[in-house]
């Protein structure tokens, strides 16, 4: 799943106009222009369509934590600038103050069955024996689960 389809995803489910995608950017420590913003939202077939990379995405992903839960005290979080499925998946649990449980309903509710093992094994450390990478369909599955109890119709 590429990071585009992603951000169109969050776009699309909490129903972001440009100016708050600005802004979750900003959030995030990341001054994206409103052209930015369009291009990265574009289909890949679109002449101006625009890759967005994983340190922008981590900071749009950043803003939306900060956005939803409240700055943290200390130092601002950075983006990383790697940021693999796993990573996505906890940001997202993370603004959206979800449990295991509401990230397994939401994967149920677009009828894709997931054991409580199975995500957990998602939110281990790489190192350790239990960790599990989470594959595009798991993240694409869960995306629409957000847009069934965020975005009903």
């Amino acid at each position: 799943m590429s990071n585009n389809d992603i951000l169109r995803s969050l776009r699309y489910t909490f129903d972001f106009s440009d100016d708050q995608m600005m802004q979750l950017f900003k959030l995030g420590g990341l001054e994206a222009s409103r052209t930015e913003v369009s291009d990265w939202l574009k289909k890949e077939d679109d002449p101006d369509f625009k890759a967005i990379y994983d340190i922008d995405l981590a900071a749009f992903l950043n803003g939306f934590i900060i956005k939803k839960r409240g700055k943290k005290d200390g130092e601002e979080p950075k983006p990383e600038k790697s940021l693999s499925n796993n990573a996505i998946l906890r940001k997202l649990k993370i603004a959206l103050n979800m449990k295991d449980e509401d990230i397994l309903d939401a994967l149920a509710s677009v009828d894709f069955k997931f054991g409580k093992h199975e995500l957990s094994a998602l939110f281990r450390k790489p190192t350790q024996d239990q960790y599990r990478p989470c594959k595009d369909q798991v993240l694409r599955n869960f995306l629409k689960g957000l847009q069934v109890k965020y975005r009903p119709n």
